[in-house]
This record gives C-alpha cells, structure tokens and sequence, in this order.
C-alpha cells in the first residue's frame, strides 16, 4: 500500500533582517456564537471539527477552526502550504507555488502511515493567503513568511458533520487581537498520521516563546512538538481565544519549537482579501477547559 506524504515546512525562525513594518489587516466580526446561522452536529459525534486530518493530492494537514459567513457555507481553516506545490523548502508565501482554489481537499479520519483511514467528508480550497498574497502583489517580508493560512469550504452534503469546538479543550471562546508575552500557557490540538492514531499524543499544552516577524509569528514550545502533518492546527491562548495556526518546526535557533502564524493578522487578511462576505470565526460549542484551569 502506498503511504501518503504529510505536509511540513521546515525553516529557521530567525528574525527577518531589515524587515519592513506592514499595518496589520483589520478585524471585522471576529466570531460568531455557534448557534448562530447553521445547527451544528453534537461534538462528541461530529467528524469534522478543528483537528480533522485534511488531505490535499495527497498530502495531510490538520484543520484548525471553523468559519462561516453570510451565506451559511462552513470553512475550516488550515494552512497555506498544506496545498503548496515547492517541497518543505518552499516558505515564502509570496513566491512559493500552489494549487489552485478550486483544488479537492478530503476530511479523513484515522489515517496513518500504514491505513489511508476513512474520508467522512469532503470540501474546496477557496483561500490561500499565498495566492491571494501574489494577487495583491505583497512585499512586505514578515506578511511573506508567516502569513501561512488557508480556508476549505465543507461540500454542502457534509455541514451536517461540523461542530466547531477543539477536541479535549473545548472552545475556541473568540479571537486573541492583542498577542502573547514571552511564558505564557497556550494549548493546541494536533493530528498527525505519524502519530499512528494514538489520540493522546494529540492535545498538546506549552509555553509562548513571544513574538516575532513584526506581530505575525509566535514561536512556541510544546510538551510534544507539532510533527509534519500537524500544520495547520489551532492554538489557543489560557482564555480559549484563537490565537494561532501552526506553521512551521524550527530547526534554529530554537531546536523542537514550533512557528505560530499570528491569527488575528492572518484571519484579518482573509477578511480582506478573501471575497467572502461576512466570514467570520464560529465558537465552539462546548465550554473551554485548561488542563489543571
């Protein structure tokens, strides 16, 4: 049986000499209550969820949070380059290649190394910061190398599968805008297939590292790294907040720490530059929990 890759990307978190200071994009309608639009499937039972396995020709990534907009479609987030065409060396989001929107994206469950798991649903690449970034013609370098995110649209036939809450924690409870300071706890959910389906090595807590790239990046440290096929998943901050999506595992010069892409300045983006009308982040259903909170 052949095994399917995972995708990761593999850079150094070093501060980006002589960067330029890039405003951040505005927030508009951070979150919307779960109840609000869509009836959402029990979490104990929903397949598709922040952690879901997503698959993109091949390659498997972990879906972060979900979203909606005015017209009641459901997103769920992951990263950019889980549908990136460069290789793990290609990480500048404004000259790597990618797949196009449109590209089919699977919702798998159980996959590992050895089984190709269960696909319980289906969806749409319809965003990609680094597209969107090349669109508009970006320059600035920390936009460029941090702004790392992307939406899938759920196949109609499959929103009933959703619920927006993150497995073992809960939440998210809305959207960090203000960042994170060097120790403080965040919390993430992550679901490789290297993990070979050992579901407790996937609910990881840490420690923030700060911030880098002008605003857009958080390095972090984790109990349990993220691994290749974690990209994408949701980070959390000690009030349940969407703080971040990971990105990236740095070699240097933090060895096993992980890249953090900033959300507020990438969902922001999104909201920009997306054409989605009304996009907005959906809270969970259930209430967050921090270990030992």
């Amino acid at each position: 049986m052949s095994r399917r890759p995972v995708r990761s990307r593999l850079r150094s978190l070093a501060a980006l000499a002589g960067a330029t200071a890039l405003a951040a994009a505005s927030l508009v309608g951070t979150a919307a209550p779960a109840s609000a639009d869509t009836t959402w499937a029990p979490a104990s039972s929903a397949t598709i969820k922040p952690g879901v396995q997503m698959y993109t020709a091949g390659g498997q990534c972990t879906g972060n949070f979900v979203f909606t907009d005015n017209a009641e479609n459901v997103y769920v987030g992951y990263s950019a380059h889980c549908a990136g065409t460069g290789g793990a060396t290609a990480t500048d989001g404004c000259t790597s290649g990618s797949l196009p929107l449109g590209t089919r994206v699977d919702f798998v469950r159980g996959g590992n190394l050895l089984f190709p798991g269960t696909t319980v649903g289906r969806g749409t690449l319809v965003y990609s910061s680094w597209l969107a970034m090349q669109q508009a013609g970006t320059t600035d370098t920390n936009a460029c190398a941090y702004n790392d995110f992307a939406l899938v649209r759920v196949d109609d036939a499959d929103k009933g599968k959703v619920n927006p809450s993150i497995p073992f924690f809960g939440g998210p409870t809305g959207v960090n805008t203000t960042g994170t300071s060097v120790g403080a706890q965040v919390y993430s959910y992550g679901n490789s297939s290297l993990r070979a389906g050992i579901e407790l090595l996937s609910p990881k807590t840490g420690i923030s590292l700060g911030t880098t790239g002008n605003g857009w990046s958080h390095p972090v440290y984790t109990l349990t790294p993220g691994v290749p096929g974690d990209s994408g998943s949701a980070f959390v901050d000690a009030q349940g907040r969407a703080l971040g999506t990971l990105s990236t595992l740095a070699l240097a010069p933090l060895p096993a720490s992980n890249g953090v892409g900033d959300f507020s300045r990438e969902f922001g983006f999104a909201q920009q530059r997306s054409g989605i009308a009304g996009l907005r982040l959906v809270e969970g259903t259930e209430p967050f929990r921090a270990p030992l909170g």
